[in-house]
Order: C-alpha cells, then sequence, then structure tokens
C-alpha cells in the first residue's frame, strides 16, 4: 500500500469524484454548451485529475486481482492533465465524460469491496 487511505477508501473517492462530474455535466445537453463553459471544463478537468491520482494510489495487488479498467490509461490521463495540459482537447474530455465515465463507474461499483 503506498499510504494510508486503502484501495475501498480510493474506490469511494472514485466514485465521488465520479457524481461530481455527472451532477456539473447534468444540464449540460451538448458538445458546445460545456466547451464553452470554461469554469465547467476546469471543474471536470479537476476530477479527472483526482480520479487518476487515486487510481495511481490503489495497491499492485488491488490493480492486478481486477483488471476490468485501464487503470493505466486512467493514470496516463491523469499525468496528461497535470504535466501536458496544453495538449489536452476539449473534445478528447467529452469522450471520457460520454463513453468511458459509465463504463468505470459501472465496474467500480460491480467491484467495490
Amino acid at each position: 500500500m503506498r499510504d494510508r487511505i486503502n484501495d475501498e477508501a480510493r474506490l469511494s473517492l472514485m466514485l465521488e469524484e465520479i457524481g461530481n462530474i455527472e451532477s456539473f455535466m447534468k444540464n449540460i445537453g451538448s458538445y458546445d454548451a460545456f466547451e464553452s463553459n470554461k469554469l465547467l471544463c476546469h471543474a471536470v478537468i479537476y476530477n479527472l485529475q483526482c480520479i487518476g491520482e487515486n487510481v495511481y494510489r490503489l495497491s499492485h495487488e488491488f490493480i492486478s486481482k481486477h483488471p476490468g479498467a485501464d487503470w493505466e490509461a486512467i493514470e496516463g490521463l491523469r499525468h496528461v492533465l497535470v504535466h501536458d495540459y496544453y495538449q489536452v482537447s476539449m473534445n478528447m474530455i467529452w469522450s471520457i465524460i460520454e463513453n468511458d465515465m459509465p463504463r468505470l463507474k459501472d465496474y467500480i461499483t460491480s467491484i467495490q469491496m
């Protein structure tokens, strides 16, 4: 374990962060509405960074026992969002929100301890 917060707590934090994004996006009906709202974009990106940080801090044992998510890609996204933020495409973020986040939420919910 990398720190004192256990894997179960990290999963709960990730679900909370996904819930934040869902709440922020509740009345956003289109990509254009999303992309034009800079405050919203930054709030979503911050929560995606937090999800990636929690994945980074999951134990190696947990990750090896739960291969149903692309943990490496999620962690990699966090590195891009933090270190290469100037390369971030809002189209990519929109796609993650629309396609990847619901699957991650379902998977985390299915494996929660």
